[in-house]
């Protein structure tokens, strides 16, 4: 993984002593995947994606210096691992769970004010698909998304590349808490275009008109094979 080989080139290049603090290969968790089968079930496909994401916020309180953080991270994923099945823990209470959850929903909501496109010296969008150096997927995970006239849309909770039609899509999230198939649309990434600073994308449409675009029809992307209503997506977002 390349979590696991930049800490071993980090520890080549004289941080050893400090990498000693959290052995985060020690934990092995790509082996146990490989390993043990209730991991590798489809049933655990969350599971793994969430051991995974563990795994790599302690690698990123390793790299700020948070070492004794990042070892009591990698103890709890430790014990993950060789537990009982993940989804037979947790809370039950599911007004906790909801109350958890509302932390993570976006302050800036949907409409909110305009951008910085109509201040003095901003610099001119660029088309997706006429970048010279192309886009890294983090670079679009996470990054908001604005309508044509500068008003917030959401933000990229997920990206499908190399489809067998090479359309591309980012899962676009709207407005409060999101899961994909909730309060989502699904936007060709050819459609946008992206600040030159790379921390803005823009749809070819107005707020008023993104209001009116169906949602992603189903969590489990089985509209991929939709090609009727992928064309009748694909079409609301052509450039004007």
């Amino acid at each position: 993984m390349t979590i696991v080989l930049a800490v071993a080139v980090f520890c080549t290049l004289g941080g050893g002593a400090a990498f000693a603090e959290c052995q985060i290969a020690d934990a092995k968790l790509e082996e146990a995947i490989l390993q043990k089968p209730d991991l590798r079930g489809s049933a655990n496909r969350q599971t793994v994606k969430d051991l995974r994401s563990l795994r790599d916020a302690a690698f990123t309180l390793w790299s700020y210096g948070r070492h004794a953080d990042c070892e009591r991270l990698m103890a709890n994923i430790r014990e993950l691992i060789v537990g009982p099945a993940m989804t037979s823990l947790g809370d039950n209470d599911e007004d906790a769970a909801e109350e958890q959850m509302a932390a993570r929903d976006p302050k800036v909501r949907r409409g909110a004010t305009e951008g910085r496109r109509d201040q003095k010296g901003a610099l001119p969008l660029v088309d997706v698909d006429a970048l010279v150096l192309g886009l890294r997927a983090d670079q679009i995970v996470g990054a908001e998304v604005r309508s044509s006239d500068d008003r917030i849309v959401g933000e990229v909770r997920n990206v499908i590349f190399e489809t067998k039609d090479r359309r591309d899509y980012a899962i676009v999230a709207s407005g409060g808490f999101f899961t994909p198939g909730k309060d989502s649309i699904v936007v060709p990434i050819r459609s946008l275009k992206v600040s030159q600073e790379r921390d803005s994308f823009f749809l070819p449409l107005p707020l008023s008109e993104v209001r009116s675009i169906p949602l992603m029809p189903d969590q489990d992307y089985k509209w991929l094979s939709d090609e009727t209503w992928r064309n009748r997506n694909d079409a609301l977002f052509a450039r004007r």
